[in-house]
């Protein structure tokens, strides 16, 4: 049996469909977050470790997703991302990002930018929930 790695990435199936390689990306970039989050001591309480899920969205999934969770006291933190506490489990952190119709177009064309964009994304929204809590940045 495997154990879960604080950071995961999930992406909804329309983003599996349209972008063929973004599965095999996101598994790149979640090791990556987890090494670099740990060298960045995220993890220096092991009884408290916070464990973060980043679920990679389209516009319309994004809304969906806030729709559902109209009683949920979210954090938005820009029209593209928004984060929550999951209900009863304070460690753990859900986190809604969209690839947006700009970044959607533009990967369509050179789709060998799928990683940068995704790394670069990722990235700055990790930065922005360790400012939140307090964390050292990645």
């Amino acid at each position: 049996m495997t154990e879960q790695l604080p950071i995961s990435i999930h992406v909804c199936d329309d983003l599996t469909q349209q972008f063929i390689k973004i599965a095999s990306v996101c598994n790149k970039l979640e090791a990556q977050f987890n090494f670099q989050t740990m060298t960045a001591n995220w993890y220096g309480d092991e009884d408290n470790i916070l464990s973060l899920q980043l679920a990679l969205e389209t516009p319309q999934s994004l809304l969906e997703q806030q729709a559902l969770l109209q009683t949920i006291d979210i954090q938005t933190h820009s029209d593209d991302v928004f984060s929550y506490h999951q209900k009863n489990q304070a460690q753990t952190l859900m986190c809604h990002i969209a690839i947006t119709a700009a970044e959607s177009a533009l990967l369509e064309q050179q789709s060998k930018l799928l990683s940068g964009l995704l790394t670069v994304k990722l990235h700055k929204v990790l930065n922005l929930i360790a400012g939140q809590l307090n964390l050292d940045a990645i």
